[in-house]
């Protein structure tokens, strides 16, 4: 018999972030190289910009999730922004609704190969469901594999030209389960993020014990 027994994948808790993230966000795009930057961006932003996007970050208009990790960095992070459909007329004739939504992920190099932009994505989806919003719009250079294997995964119509790639998803009409699903996830989630924000506390709080420091 092998001993070699398949790993199973860590859960992966996606949180719906907010003006008190925003610190740890500025945090996760600095750490993005220049060719990670790249293709989250479509240039490379020197770390001024980086920050002022950051900065102009509209929690009230937008939804921003993340995923962390043990230490509260942000290991994922993606960015869904709404707008008039009129803003993209290449897609306006495909939905009847007011609005449609655009899509931009990151996921930090140590945490490629989770799946984590694939589970950022499947929030974002439902997420727009839920907010009657049927069209789910991605842009991206086309070398950047990670996007267009998500978007191929998801089933989105892919269109690419002059060096980049436009995708869109046509997203079902929400329903209970939908608005069930979203809820829960969102729950577990903050109970995730609580447990280990708890964790940290501890910890640090452990090492400052006469006797604890430095073991």
């Amino acid at each position: 018999m092998s001993l070699d027994q398949p790993t199973e994948k860590p859960v992966i808790r996606v949180k719906e972030l907010s003006e008190r993230d925003r610190r740890r966000l500025l945090m996760h795009f600095l750490a993005l190289d220049d060719s990670d930057r790249l293709l989250r961006f479509g240039t490379v932003l020197p770390d001024e910009l980086v920050t002022r996007y950051v900065q102009k970050l509209d929690f009230s208009r937008d939804k921003v999730f993340g995923v962390y990790d043990s230490n509260l960095d942000l290991l994922g992070v993606g960015h869904l922004a709404f707008a008039p459909k009129e803003a993209m007329p290449s897609l306006s004739d495909a939905t009847l609704k007011a609005r449609i939504a655009e899509f931009g992920v990151s996921v930090a190099a140590s945490a490629r190969g989770l799946g984590i932009g694939s589970r950022l994505f499947e929030r974002a989806a439902i997420h727009c469901r839920n907010e009657d919003v049927d069209i789910l719009y991605m842009h991206c250079l086309s070398s950047n594999q990670t996007m267009i294997h998500i978007a191929k995964k998801a089933g989105m119509e892919i269109q690419r030209g002059y060096g980049e790639a436009d995708a869109y998803l046509k997203l079902t009409p929400a329903n209970p389960g939908s608005i069930l699903q979203e809820a829960v996830e969102e729950q577990f989630a903050a109970f995730d993020y609580t447990f280990k924000a708890n964790s940290k506390a501890a910890a640090k709080l452990l090492r400052k014990l006469p006797g604890i420091k430095g073991k």
